[in-house]
Order: structure tokens, then sequence, then C-alpha cells
């Protein structure tokens, strides 16, 4: 479709339409008003109905534009044989989906697909492969980033968009590497990302919780303030992984929307030690729940939902202690900051945490912990005081 805009630095009207695959923009010299779209509206349905018919002649409509070369006869007939000799996207993105599949865990594989069927299908799916330009893409990031996002967020985060052209680069780089051509793609650079806040819990906080949450819910949740579990990974356990003996929990699997499956990584597999509170708790769930699979189950005997246990148990329970409402994960992030603040080495933590190294732990959890390894700039206040001060007296000695 031919579309009429007008340029935001000069107020001066323009077309901006695809044709044979390609963005394509004519600028003009008219200004922004009434008539002169309806003028250039004329044109544009005329345009509309060649492109559709296959009669469009580009250097007809902008004899003097120097993109009518690209559609010029015999540059097209060169770009007509390479068209030839690439498929659609929506046909290589079939093919790279079938030859990829196989190696993604299944929230990888929904969260692909929801990309590939929302946005990349929509927006590039009739193009021969080979003629996505690097201005399509980035003008297509561009309309992406104005998209509704979710949980009332007015427009897709930074995150989710540069997940969308994670996955859209890599569909482009197999397709310029088997049919050589330049990706892109590649060289885009990712939107920034936002630091987040997080908020933990106060030892005295959960404290309070844990003394007022439902009985059938006291022991779910001081798992997941004393270790440090992911939501799925808690719905998951089962009972064989207790570990009773060596007082540990075998992380090994992690259950989403009722569907049990591998966690999150391979750096998620790890086994939690089991501290007296979280061994007291488990040791009273079992008692309960013992005689089944699942650790915490509904009443039918089924893993919990995730949605329900937020909806119907977290939130009330904030609101009637008057709490700061945030998600259930940040009883995760309460155990990396009571486990730092109890001074347990870093290296261990991480293991409890599935990370695979240290970094989360300094840059997201220590400014939470003041006297972290003592560096809350103490010694250091010692140090030049002492010094000051000692050369202060023994320059008045002398």
């Amino acid at each position: 479709m031919v579309n009429i805009r007008s340029r935001e630095d000069t107020g001066k009207l323009f077309f901006d339409f695809k044709y044979r695959g390609m963005r394509c923009r004519e600028y003009t010299a008219l200004d922004d008003t009434k008539s002169n779209r309806k003028r250039m509206k004329s044109v544009a349905e005329k345009m509309d109905a060649e492109i559709t018919l296959g009669t469009f002649a580009y250097r007809h409509y902008f004899p003097d534009s120097r993109g009518a070369a690209r559609f010029d006869q015999h540059t097209f007939d060169s770009e007509e044989n390479q068209s030839a000799t690439t498929p659609l996207f929506r046909d290589f993105a079939d093919t790279w989906w079938l030859e990829n599949e196989i190696r993604w865990r299944r929230n990888t594989q929904l969260g692909n697909r929801a990309v590939l069927n929302r946005h990349l299908l929509p927006a590039f799916g009739d193009c021969p492969i080979a003629e996505i330009t690097k201005a399509d893409v980035l003008a297509f990031r561009a309309e992406v980033a104005k998209c509704a996002g979710r949980s009332g967020n007015v427009t897709l985060s930074p995150k989710t968009i540069n997940n969308l052209m994670g996955v859209f680069n890599m569909i482009m780089t197999e397709a310029a590497d088997r049919f050589e051509f330049p990706n892109p793609v590649r060289n885009i650079k990712r939107l920034r990302l936002r630091r987040k806040d997080i908020q933990p819990f106060s030892l005295d906080e959960v404290r309070l919780i844990l003394d007022t949450v439902r009985s059938d819910y006291k022991q779910y949740f001081t798992l997941r303030f004393f270790t440090g579990m992911r939501t799925g990974e808690l719905h998951g356990l089962k009972w064989s992984r207790i570990d009773w003996e060596a007082r540990q929990v075998l992380v090994r699997e992690t259950v989403d929307k009722g569907v049990t499956d591998y966690t999150k990584t391979d750096g998620s597999q790890r086994e939690i030690a089991m501290s007296s509170v979280v061994y007291d708790a488990l040791r009273a769930q079992h008692e309960v729940t013992g005689q089944g699979e699942y650790v915490f189950v509904t009443r039918d005997g089924t893993p919990l939902d995730t949605t329900n246990v937020t909806q119907r148990v977290w939130y009330p329970l904030l609101r009637h202690l008057q709490l700061a409402p945030r998600r259930p994960y940040h009883c995760r992030h309460t155990a990396a900051t009571l486990w730092l603040a109890a001074g347990e080495n870093p290296e261990w933590i991480a293991r409890q945490m599935g990370h695979t190294t240290t970094e989360m732990l300094f840059r997201v959890y220590s400014r939470y912990v003041p006297n972290l390894t003592r560096r809350d700039g103490s010694a250091f206040d010692r140090f030049v005081t002492n010094a000051i001060n000692g050369g202060m007296e023994e320059e008045e000695r002398t």
C-alpha cells in the first residue's frame, strides 16, 4: 500500500511504499496541506493499482529518483535472477524452524513461534529473503517499538524487542550463509536496557509474612524465601528430589502452565543446601503431601498454578500486611540478599541460585549489603584518617 506521510523536519509530503520487497520513499516539495494530500492520494491509488497488476514502472513516476535505477529493466533482470535462487522469507523461516526446533526447550519454542507469527511473518513473509535491506530492518524495529506491551505496558520493552531481533538475526544469518548475501541484521546494535531496581524483603518482613500467611502455604513460602528457587522450580519439585540424608534439595525440573520440563538452563540444575528452617518446613510438608509425587500440590494432587497462587494468595496477603506490592520472584532476591548479609561465600551463593558466576551477585545484590566483605568504605576512611592525623602529629612534633 502506498502511504502519504509528512517529514517531521520540513513538513513536506512524501510517498512511502514497498515495491518488489523493498521499502521505498520518494520525497516531494509539497507542503502538508489538505489539497496537496488529495492530489497525492490520487497518484497513490493509481500506483497501488499498477503495483497489484504488475504494470508499475518506477521511473515513469519518479524519473529523476536515484532509487529508480534499482528497478530499471537491466537491473531488475539481475535482481530477478537472484530472487529466483532465494526463497521467500516465510518459506525459509519454515525450513529454519524445522531444522532447529529439536534443539530448543519448550519455552524457547513457544517464544520463537510467537515472534514469527506475530511480527516477522506479517512484515516479511512475502519478501524474497535476499531483498530485505538494513533500512527495512530498522523501519521494522521502529514499528515494532510502537506495539502494545503486556501487563499494562504502553509499548514493548527493549528486552522484548532485543529478543525479537535476536530471532530475526538467527534466521537471516543462516539464510545469508546459504545464499551468499550480506545479513542486514548483523550490525544493528541492541537497544539499551534500563536497570531494574529489585525490592527484596527484610528479615522482619519475611517473619511477618510467614506468621500471617495461610497455614497451608506457610511451608511453601518458607522455601521460597530461604532456598532462592524460581517459581517453576518450586512448583515442579518432587519428593524424589529431596535428599534427606545429605540435606539437599535437588533442582532438576520446572513446571510451566501445567507442563513439567527441563530447567531454564543447564546451570539451573543444582543442589540447594537445606538450612534448619527449610529442613523443618519440608518435614512438616511431608506429613501433608508426602504420599504423592510433588511437594506442593493443589487439592487434586496436581502442581500449583502460578496465576492462582499469585492472585489468590500472594497479592491479597501483601495488601493485608500493607507491604509494597511486588512479584513473588522477589522472594528469590530476598534469599540472595539474606545469604550475602549472613556473610556466606559468594561462590556458594551463586551455586545455590543456579548462577554460573558471581557477577550477578555483585552487580544486582551487593548494594543491599553495605558491609559485604568489608567493602563499605569504612576501611579506607580509617586508613586515610589515620594517615592524615599521623602526618599532622608528626609535623607538630618537628
